[in-house]
């Protein structure tokens, strides 16, 4: 494989993957009005880089531009070596493009409607690696044949400028200043190398000192040539070397640009064309993103006073319901602590009321009886229930109290007119897509809470089951329970029998006090280790609190036009990278830039 298909396999891989990049990163596009203008003009990148695809085979097109009598058809001539189009100095000649190649192309090769050219076949060197197009003068409205609906010079020139690779710029002492001129081949010059050329060297004083000025602002001029193309032609019909500076121009076209360099030139184009596109976006971008940021200044700020409302709420139910998280917790205490004789009191403590709720049972005689005991325990038993329910669904009624309506429809409001502003849709902000993603967040948030407070109970009750904490109240249980039994055991073994005299045995009074003193101790013991789990679940829970709102506890509230805003800045984002891969692409160019110019690039 020749080093020049290795160089075009290269230049469509390239072509390939860079449009490909451009073509995702424009399907991408959020609902964001400033894309929609991005979209047409990688729509048009895409046209361009199409043809620039079709012409990877075929020589270098070169395309003449000038005003009228500038003598771009008779730079043609001379190229070629023979008059195959008509020149004119006073008058404008070309009307309709001509497209001068090699018998064995054609226009259809390049990408070129053939209906829009006037072919001109000739088997000039010159042609082996060149395509020269006489374009129309820009500086004039004919309109050609003048029939109705047929196009003017500028529709024509525009139409066949994106199919060139390089475009050669006549001017003359007169008509190097000519603002229709100027204004052409500013929009010709994105995605084209440019060689300007002074003709009437014959005639004329040399004014490229004066137009290099006049270029410079705009245009990184390259080398200026200064041509006499009739006697440049003369020379060619009589069989001479080119002279002076046409011989440059004819080295700078058929060596230097043509051949396999035919395509380092169409890359830097693409690359150019390219470039300006997404510079193009990104103005357009970069001056539409302040509304987008501050839309997203109110969301974060709505999104702070929901969050913290929300965790208020959520705090104020929870400790409303405490009663049940404490039950809840001293049963995780007692299941911890196993089998001892604090935690059996713990136990018959929680179950208190059914053990009660049984003797009484056991004691009923009449169905009067047994139907006023099944009242009083479903009455204990719905309100246990209800205050289980309570403590359950604390998280959910905290998420409902959270988001206000009346506060939802007022955020609404204030964030339509900023998605207006922003140039996103509107409906984005609708109170109802805001009530939707209120249940949403409460949703989140509900299963967020419920899964903390699940950990922290488990926590709390871990942490209250150490030796340590268990050691000072089985110790104290059981130093009471101890002292009644010494008594006892004491009274009844010692003071009874052995003691001189002998004590009688204590009656049911003695023991109903020591009963009545171990429950009491029992009950202190318990309010305790209550007050102590309630201190720390108090704590625990203002702690959750306080991390809600840091920890965005109303996500998903604003879900829709949140998700839409990362849409945008990832839109911009991805084309600052895209940017810069063409960048890069094009740092790495090897062209012949002291001789060719090129359109400076506007700044970002």
């Amino acid at each position: 494989m020749s080093a020049g298909e290795v160089e075009r396999l290269e230049l469509l891989a390239e072509v390939d993957a860079l449009l490909e990049r451009a073509r995702r990163w424009a399907d991408a596009a959020p609902a964001w009005q400033p894309a929609a203008p991005c979209r047409a003009l990688i729509d048009r990148l895409l046209a361009r880089a199409g043809g620039i695809r079709v012409r990877l085979e075929a020589p270098l097109v070169v395309a003449t531009v000038g005003g009228t009598g500038t003598g771009k058809s008779a730079v043609v001539n001379a190229l070629v070596g023979d008059e195959v189009v008509a020149t004119g100095r006073a008058r404008p000649t070309t009307t309709r493009p001509v497209l001068v190649c090699r018998p064995d192309l054609g226009p259809e090769m390049l990408g070129i409607e053939p209906a829009a050219v006037h072919v001109v076949h000739h088997r000039a060197p010159a042609l082996a690696d060149l395509v020269l197009i006489d374009c129309p003068d820009p500086d004039t409205t004919e309109a050609g044949d003048g029939a109705e609906g047929v196009p003017s010079n500028l529709a024509r020139l525009r139409a066949i400028l994106p199919h060139c690779d390089a475009i050669v710029v006549t001017a003359t002492q007169q008509k190097y200043r000519s603002a229709r001129v100027a204004d052409e081949l500013a929009a010709a010059a994105r995605g084209a190398r440019l060689v300007f050329v002074q003709t009437h060297a014959d005639c004329d004083d040399d004014i490229r000192d004066d137009w290099r000025r006049i270029l410079e602002p705009e245009y990184a001029p390259g080398r200026l040539f200064r041509v006499d193309s009739l006697a440049a032609l003369r020379d060619a019909r009589q069989g001479l070397a080119p002279r002076g500076d046409f011989a440059r121009l004819v080295d700078l076209l058929s060596r230097e640009l043509g051949g396999a360099a035919a395509n380092r030139i169409r890359r830097a184009n693409l690359l150019d064309l390219a470039d300006d596109t997404l510079a193009a976006c990104g103005r357009r971008i970069d001056a539409a993103i302040p509304p987008v940021a501050h839309l997203e200044a109110a969301l974060a700020e709505h999104h702070v006073q929901f969050t913290a409302e929300l965790a208020s709420h959520m705090r104020a139910e929870l400790l409303s319901g405490r009663r049940a998280w404490e039950q809840r917790l001293l049963g995780q205490v007692a299941g911890r602590w196993g089998l001892s004789p604090f935690s059996l009191v713990l136990r018959i403590y929680q179950g208190l009321g059914s053990l009660v709720s049984g003797a009484m049972l056991y004691r009923m005689r009449t169905p009067a009886q047994v139907a006023l005991w099944g009242a009083v325990e479903g009455a204990r038993f719905w309100r246990r229930r209800r205050g289980a329910r309570h403590a359950d669904h604390a998280p959910q009624r905290a998420a409902a109290a959270g988001f206000d309506p009346a506060r939802l429809q007022a955020a609404a409001l204030v964030l339509e007119g900023y998605a207006a502003d922003a140039g996103l849709p509107r409906e984005l902000a609708e109170p109802d897509r805001l009530r939707a993603g209120a249940e949403q967040a409460g949703a989140g948030f509900i299963a967020r809470v419920s899964g903390e407070l699940q950990r922290l109970i488990e926590g709390l009750a871990a942490r209250h089951s150490g030796w340590f904490t268990r050691g000072r109240y089985e110790l104290l249980f059981v130093a009471m329970l101890g002292f009644l039994l010494f008594r006892l055991g004491k009274n009844y073994f010692y003071d009874s029998w052995l003691a001189d005299p002998p004590a009688p045995v204590a009656g049911m009074d003695f023991y109903l006090a020591s009963a009545f003193w171990l429950v009491v101790w029992s009950l202190l013991l318990i309010w305790l280790l209550a007050g102590r789990l309630r201190r720390g679940l108090r704590r625990e829970v203002d702690r959750l609190a306080l991390g809600w709102p840091e920890r965005a506890g109303a996500d998903g509230l604003f879900g829709p036009i949140e998700a839409e805003c990362r849409r945008v800045r990832q839109f911009q984002t991805d084309l600052k990278q895209l940017h810069g891969e063409v960048a890069h692409l094009r740092h790495h160019l090897s062209l012949p830039e002291d001789a060719l110019g090129a359109k400076r690039k506007e700044a970002s």
